[in-house]
């Protein structure tokens, strides 16, 4: 027997209200937990007002609901199956003919129409204000004077000096090895206080060290004066190849849409770029992940609700979310370091629940 429309459109409804429910207090109680943090940080500065403070929680709004979305779907898909369960209107419906993997149809589509939206329109809109949420940041708590820019025509970096800033470009990256840094064809802009030029030096090469820019081959031009050569040219400075990679843009602070892109963009700029492959991917399988999701808490809660308390029902579904979160990290730094590829490490905790999801459910339903 076929589901009827009607039927797989009430299935679907009741599974979404409760999704976006359980949603919705989740992101409240972050959202006050991240005020109450801001505002502990920003107690001892000044220019870090309460609007200031609540503008960069409600600018984390959409970020923390990409990643509270799984376990949304989770809960809210186990608290919709026991209640259906418990009014018997899902025994009724099997009793009629309809087949578990039938009326599981509806809450499926859901999940792949939420991941979905979630890649496609909630991550560039989340980019964008997680962007605004760390500009802030660094701004208001951190004081932090080093920024840094990839373009296609090289790399920019910028670092506060004891007498100004200091403007590097870097037409290309030769090498990184832990705390070093090797670039080729090197432009240095000094300023004086925000905006007052001072000198331009030229470089064949520059390699970062402990403490200092080291420029090699280096011509140096100061108003007024006549150019200078020398074979070895030193600047002070705070930044560390860590930081410098670091301040890239994070993956989080990146669209979908501009990620491969940018992945090319670093790639050929010669630096690192699988956080933001395996960032990539993840949001590739965010569909998946959520389907998978729905049909762990169909495992708990098809069958098992009316023989077992309902706090048990709950405290599996609980654990199983809280392990699923460890091992997506845990597989995520593995794939971060190398020890297994980018792409495994993306696709693996969507890829393994699902198969779990489908084999529970297979060992438990008869049709």
């Amino acid at each position: 027997m076929r589901i009827s429309p009607l039927l797989t459109w009430y299935f679907g409804k009741h599974v979404l209200i409760s999704i976006l429910s359980i949603l919705a207090l989740l992101i409240g109680l972050i959202l006050i937990g991240d005020t109450i943090e801001l505002l502990r940080r920003a107690g001892n500065k000044p220019d870090a007002t309460v609007s200031i403070v609540l503008q960069m929680a409600a600018s984390r709004i959409p970020f923390m609901t990409e990643k509270v979305l799984p376990f949304a779907v989770l809960f809210g898909s186990m608290f919709s199956f026991w209640k259906l369960t418990g009014n018997q209107e899902l025994v009724v419906t099997r009793a009629a003919g309809v087949s578990a993997w039938q009326f599981m149809l509806p809450p499926i589509l859901c999940a792949i129409v939420l991941g979905s939206l979630q890649v496609g329109a909630l991550n560039p809109l989340s980019s964008i204000l997680l962007q605004k949420y760390e500009t802030l940041e660094a701004r208001y708590l951190q004081n932090n004077a080093s920024v840094m820019n990839l373009s296609s025509s090289g790399l920019w970096l910028r670092q506060g000096t004891q007498d100004g800033q200091a403007v590097i470009f870097a037409r290309s990256v030769s090498n990184q090895q832990g705390d070093q840094l090797d670039l080729r064809n090197v432009t240095i802009f000094r300023f004086e206080d925000a905006d007052d030029f001072t000198m331009r030096i030229d470089a064949g090469r520059a390699v970062l060290e402990p403490g200092t820019w080291r420029f090699y081959d280096s011509w140096t031009f100061v108003p007024g004066q006549a150019s200078t050569f020398a074979e070895e040219t030193m600047l002070p400075t705070n930044l560390t190849a860590r930081k410098i990679q670091d301040s890239f843009a994070s993956p989080e602070t990146m669209s979908f849409w501009d990620l491969k892109p940018f992945i090319t963009l670093l790639e050929r700029a010669g630096f690192n770029a699988t956080r933001h492959r395996i960032h990539f991917h993840s949001l590739l399988s965010r569909p998946l992940l959520l389907c998978a999701m729905v049909l762990i808490a169909a495992a708990f809660c098809l069958k098992f609700s009316r023989r077992r308390r309902a706090s048990l029902v709950i405290g599996g579904g609980v654990a199983s979310g809280f392990i699923l979160y460890f091992c997506t990290d845990v597989i995520s730094a593995l794939g971060v370091s190398g020890g297994i590829p980018p792409i495994l490490s993306a696709w693996a905790p969507a890829g393994i629940s699902l198969l779990l999801g489908v084999t529970t459910l297979l060992h438990l339903e008869d049709g």
